[in-house]
Formats: C-alpha cells, sequence, structure tokens
C-alpha cells in the first residue's frame, strides 16, 4: 500500500521557500532578464538577492522597481567570501517570509554557482527554510566562445546549469548560433537550451522549475559539499589562563583577518563546526587592531600589519581553554608565532589547512569612477570610441549612468567587450545628477581611465 502523499505532521508546516540561482558572465544579460521578470504581471512576489563585483555596486540603481524587495551585496565574490553575507540577508528574509514566494539570486558574473548553491545544503538553518530550485545561466551568444577558452567561471555557469538561456540570438548568424548551440550542450547535457534575444523569456523558465538534483550534481562533481571558506588556516592553542602574545611577520598582505573561537574542539567534526560558525564571523564589519593593540574572542578582527618588522598583538586567558585561531592567511606567510609573558612559544595543537576549489583571475579587477558634474557627448563618444578601439578585448564589462550637459533625463548604458548600448532613462528630477560608471576586465589601468573620463567633463 502507498504511503499517504501528507503526512499528518507535516500539514501544518509551510513548504521550504524555492530558490533560483541566475547567473552568467559578465554582460549575458541577467541584469535585463531581472527587469523582465520584475515588470511581468505574473501574480508571484520575488526577493531578489544581488551581488557585485567591485567595491561600488550600481546594479540596484539599474533595475526597476528596485525598493525593498532587492537586497544588494557589494565588495565581493559571492561564491566564497561573502557565503556568510548570503546566509545573513535569507535569515532576514525568513523574518519577512508573508512578503514574498520566491527567492532570486543574482551572482556577480564571475562567480562560479557551485559554491553558492552549496549554501543551500550545507547550513542547516537555511536548508531547513529554503530549497534550491534551480540554476539558470545566461549565455552571452556574441561572446561565450572567446569567454570559454580565457575563463573558467563561464565554463563552470555553463556546467552547473538546469537551464541555459542562449541569449542575444540576434547578433549572430543562424550557423554561428547551432555551432554555440551544440558546444554548450556538449558542456552539459542535463541542461534545457532555450534562445532568446534580450533575455526575452517566460518568468516560467526561471522559476518554480523543480530542476536542481542533487545526485546529478554530485555525480559530476564528487567535491561539491566541500565548502569553501573565506580563511586558509586553523590553528588549535591549549592555553591556560593568562596574557598571551600573537606576533606576525611581514607578509603578503598589510592586514590578515582572524576570528579566535573559544572552546575549540580538536576532531574534524569540531572543526568544520566552527568552521561554518566563522564564516557567518567573516560577513560582519572587522574590528580594526593595530599593533600592540587587544584582540578578543567571537569577533571578526582586522590585524594590520602595514608597518614594517615584526608585530605583536596581545590576547587575555580568564580560564583554561582551547582556541581556534580561523586565519585568512596560512601561519607560515606571516611566521605567525603565539608566546606566553614570559616569551616561551605555545606550539599549535592541531593545525587544519582549507583548500579552496577554485581560485579568480589576479588580472581581472574593477575601476569604480564617480563624480559629479555633466559630461559633453562629444567628449565622451570620442573617449570611449578610443577606450574600446584600444582596450575592448580587455573590457569584460561596462555598466553606470551619465549626467549629459543639456539632458534632464540620466543617460544608462552597458556594454561588453566592444559593443555598447545606451539610451536616456528616467528624469533626474530633485536628485543629485551625478556619474557612475563600472569597468570590469583585466590590467585595466585606473588613473589614465579615470582621468580619460574627467577630460569629459564641462
Amino acid at each position: 500500500m502507498l504511503a499517504p502523499l501528507l503526512q499528518e505532521d507535516n500539514l501544518d508546516k509551510p513548504r521550504n521557500i524555492p530558490v533560483t540561482i541566475l547567473t552568467g558572465f559578465l554582460g549575458s544579460g541577467k541584469t535585463t532578464l531581472l527587469n523582465r521578470i520584475l515588470s511581468e504581471e505574473h501574480g508571484k512576489r520575488i526577493a531578489v538577492i544581488e551581488n557585485e563585483f567591485g567595491e561600488v555596486g550600481i546594479d540596484q540603481a539599474l533595475v526597476i522597481n528596485a525598493d525593498e524587495e532587492i537586497f544588494e551585496m557589494s565588495n565581493g565574490c559571492i561564491c566564497c567570501t561573502v557565503r556568510g553575507d548570503l546566509i545573513r540577508v535569507l535569515g532576514n528574509l525568513m523574518k519577512r517570509r508573508d512578503k514574498f514566494d520566491y527567492v532570486l539570486v543574482e551572482t556577480t558574473g564571475l562567480a562560479d554557482p557551485g559554491p553558492v548553491a552549496q549554501t543551500f545544503f550545507m547550513d542547516d538553518e537555511i536548508r531547513a527554510e529554503f530549497a534550491l530550485d534551480g540554476i539558470v545561466t545566461l549565455v552571452d551568444a556574441a561572446h561565450v566562445e572567446q569567454q570559454i577558452g580565457r575563463n573558467d567561471e563561464s565554463a563552470e555557469q555553463i556546467a552547473f546549469a538546469d537551464v541555459l538561456v542562449l541569449n542575444k540570438t540576434d547578433l549572430v548568424d543562424g550557423d554561428a548560433i547551432d555551432r554555440i548551440e551544440a558546444r554548450v550542450r556538449d558542456m552539459n547535457r542535463m541542461a534545457r537550451v532555450i534562445r532568446s534575444e534580450r533575455a526575452d523569456v517566460s518568468v516560467d523558465t526561471v522559476l518554480n522549475l523543480g530542476a536542481f538534483d542533487l545526485d546529478q550534481v554530485l555525480e559530476r562533481r564528487p567535491t561539491f559539499l566541500e565548502p569553501e571558506y573565506p580563511f586558509e588556516w586553523t590553528g588549535v592553542y591549549s592555553l591556560d589562563a593568562g596574557r598571551y602574545e600573537l606576533s606576525l611577520a611581514d607578509g603578503p598582505d598589510p592586514a590578515m583577518s582572524l576570528v579566535i573561537v573559544p572552546g575549540q574542539g580538536t576532531d574534524d567534526a569540531a572543526l568544520r563546526e566552527s568552521a561554518e560558525w566563522c564564516v557567518r564571523r567573516y560577513a560582519e564589519p572587522a574590528d580594526v587592531v593595530s599593533p600592540a593593540g587587544e584582540i578578543a574572542a567571537g569577533r571578526h578582527l582586522s590585524l594590520q600589519l602595514d608597518s614594517p618588522g615584526r608585530k605583536s598583538f596581545f590576547l587575555a586567558v580568564d580560564t583554561q581553554a582551547r582556541v581556534g585561531l580561523y586565519a585568512q592567511h596560512s601561519a607560515e606567510e606571516f611566521d605567525l608565532q603565539l608566546t606566553r609573558a614570559n616569551g616561551e612559544a605555545v606550539p599549535a595543537e592541531v593545525e587544519r589547512t582549507w583548500v579552496a576549489q577554485h581560485e579568480h583571475d589576479d588580472e581581472v579587477g574593477s575601476i569604480a569612477i564617480e563624480t559629479e558634474g555633466d559630461v559633453d557627448p562629444n567628449k565622451l563618444n570620442k573617449w570611449l570610441s578610443e577606450l574600446l578601439f584600444e582596450r575592448g578585448v580587455d573590457i569584460f564589462r561596462m555598466k553606470g549612468f551619465i549626467s549629459l550637459a543639456g539632458e534632464s533625463r540620466r543617460f544608462v548604458f552597458q556594454g561588453v567587450h566592444m559593443l555598447f548600448d545606451g539610451q536616456p532613462d528616467r528624469p533626474w528630477g530633485d536628485a543629485p545628477r551625478r556619474n557612475q560608471l563600472v569597468f570590469i576586465g583585466r590590467n585595466l589601468h585606473e588613473q589614465s581611465m579615470r582621468q580619460g573620463f574627467e577630460a569629459c567633463l564641462i
């Protein structure tokens, strides 16, 4: 006899909130698709979480109806260091569960969606309330072939997709589209492929898919549930009550993040439990600590190491205990040492290295230009033409809005490599007129680009 479809114990429990991850390389059309979803009369209540690459976030300003339903996380890769921030935002959403039916997570174009998906399986609180419904990847038909050859993230985004939206098909001829579709199908034979122009697809293509299959993912990537952390090294020390000195030599960075966990266990389960706890701490604002300063357990610390020579920080322990140091870098990189007040070294009882599953291209970065003042359209056209002619191959993505002289509306633009598109947007009204531009690419020269744009100001 078949078991009943609805068990009595579960009748009153609301279903887990479905989550769609929207990914795709820079310029593939994610923001365009997001705007279509938010503007359609589909009757669905959607909470959107955005992440941007770079110090200045402007996507929320480019999204229509961007009010309380948009949650933005900037200055970090959502696939590693911002995982704790994603957990925090999802936790805050739960306080407003009656306000929405779906969650849409739009990742930065440089994110591997795998670690983002991990969040919905690795964290117990998140797994109890949310269900990963599917991963939708937008593919830029005009540029995907060169992106696959130069960026691992583009290939990972395609490989993880449940749905592949082959976008911008109007920019490529029919034979090329067939060739590109065949190539992405070879990379992911399980995904549904949909062709589109300007991300014009139905909301049902993105939401309520019921498409994510953990078993299939584990078959393709057995290490999928191996989490990635924003720290590289853990040292566990057994300490008596007293005062201790943590000293570090010059290393690769002028600062190092650190979380000290009191009552740390030494087995693998205890280390992993503390590691997940530290993910949340790393998402909090850091307490900046200068050399000779006091450091405290349970807080996200940023040890300032920009002065030359060895730097010392001090830790007071009230009662005998084990503590775990979860450090952004390995102990060897800074010759990290912990000593008692009498100068006696305290060796680590246990050490653990956390190896990230992915690395980002160090040559890829973002440049943000923000300034007030009106722009001369002729000078702007000349500067952009020269910039794209000389550096278009290295500029993966550009976006922003500009205050054009004599124009009552702000001018919104977006571009990918040498393709540029812009048009007047909403009126400035009482809002201050300003310019905000973001460029993402490889080996970009911030000073020369900033000077070039500023020369366009009246």
